[in-house]
């Protein structure tokens, strides 16, 4: 027989071992368990991070970057166009907002008309053969023709005084030394003689100043068929900062022209503000026909004569009535309608729907005939 105390130890050991056995199979279960419970949120995580991509990645893509020539291109830096048109970019959409003078027919109509008068002129002012040729006419900003000024010059400020606004003649240098040589008795054949370096003195500013009332005299004879403007000399500067007359971003018509006399010459700038020809502006975008202005007198008179020749039908309305749709569908041949005229009665004569006179109705040989006594006032024309 075995001793109690001994079955007492047996059985404790047996319990320690079951407990230490549980215990080993608990924390292996445990540890399974959490490395499982660790990956399966290590692949949720990856799975959100690749929709998170997914999702981002139309954005990314829409999202695009300029390279170099693109950017070149798109300020106006690229040199490799041949194309006529050098301007692009951002100075195209900067100058987008002129108006090309092209949509002013008439406008080129004028100035051609100057250059003759202008060759004419000088021929007279000079006592020299001169030739007056259009070189451009083009459209600037007001700012950008000011600095683009080559200096020396003189700048004469003229006011349109029915459009009471101002406009701007250049002179260049060349053009004022070769006026000074001719109006002073220089030697023909030979090219005038140009001082760099001093101001113009009062004898050459009077001079230059005399043909520029000669070119406003030419310009206001140019525009007077299409509406009468005398244009006034205002002043003449030698610095363009001084002769501002519109705001730098404002528009501005340039029309660049050519004076030479044999081998002497130069360039005459006029400027005229889109603002100075506001008020003649639905003249200029009129069409012509041939070298008239405005109205012509050939087909005005041709028009005159044939309508007077143009025959038209007038209707003697001896009296009106107003009868039910019955009693005029009712009429037979033989129904007499009793009208309220009397043979003293007046008659309107109408053409088409418009009264034009009223008369008396009588006899004349075997015609019936109307007297006419009054003519129907149809009041103010609308």
């Amino acid at each position: 027989m075995t001793p109690p105390g001994d079955e007492v130890e047996d059985q404790n050991a047996v319990v320690a071992e079951g407990e230490a056995s549980m215990a080993d199979g608990e924390g292996a279960s445990t540890g399974d368990e959490q490395d499982d419970l660790a990956a399966e949120w290590s692949a949720m995580v990856d799975d959100g991070d690749e929709q998170g991509e997914d999702s981002s990645r139309p954005a990314r893509e829409s999202t695009r970057v300029l390279d170099q020539e693109e950017i070149d291109s798109l300020l106006g830096f690229d040199e490799g166009s041949g194309t006529e048109d050098t301007r692009s970019g951002i100075e195209k959409i900067l100058s987008s907002a002129l108006v090309s003078y092209e949509r002013l027919p008439m406008l080129e109509v004028v100035f051609d008309r100057l250059v003759r008068l202008m060759s004419t002129s000088l021929r007279n002012f000079t006592s020299d053969n001169v030739e007056v040729s259009l070189d451009s006419i083009a459209s600037i900003r007001f700012g950008d023709y000011l600095n683009s000024i080559p200096l020396p010059a003189m700048l004469s400020v003229f006011k349109a005084e029915e459009w009471d606004n101002f406009g701007l003649i250049t002179v260049d240098s060349s053009l004022i030394y070769s006026i000074i040589d001719v109006l002073l008795g220089g030697r023909r054949g030979t090219a005038a003689m140009r001082i760099e370096g001093r101001p113009y003195t009062t004898i050459e500013r009077n001079l230059v100043e005399r043909m520029i009332r000669v070119i406003l005299g030419d310009l206001s004879a140019a525009f007077e068929p299409l509406s009468p403007v005398a244009f006034r000399f205002d002043r003449l500067e030698t610095n363009p900062r001084f002769a501002t007359i519109s705001r730098p971003s404002n528009a501005a018509i340039v029309t660049r022209l050519r004076i030479d006399m044999e081998d002497r010459g130069g360039r005459v700038d006029l400027l005229l503000p889109y603002a100075t020809l506001e008020p003649v502006r639905e003249l200029l975008l009129q069409m012509f026909m041939g070298e008239k202005f405005g109205r012509d007198s050939i087909w005005e008179t041709h028009l005159a004569e044939e309508l007077w020749l143009t025959e038209v039908d007038l209707e003697a309305v001896v009296d009106t009535q107003i009868m039910r749709l019955s009693d005029v569908f009712d009429l037979k041949v033989g129904s007499q309608i009793m009208l309220g005229a009397t043979p003293a009665s007046l008659i309107q004569l109408n053409c088409g729907e418009i009264p034009m006179y009223m008369g008396r109705m009588g006899r004349r040989g075997n015609q019936i005939a109307v007297q006419i006594e009054d003519r129907v006032d149809r009041g103010p024309r609308q």
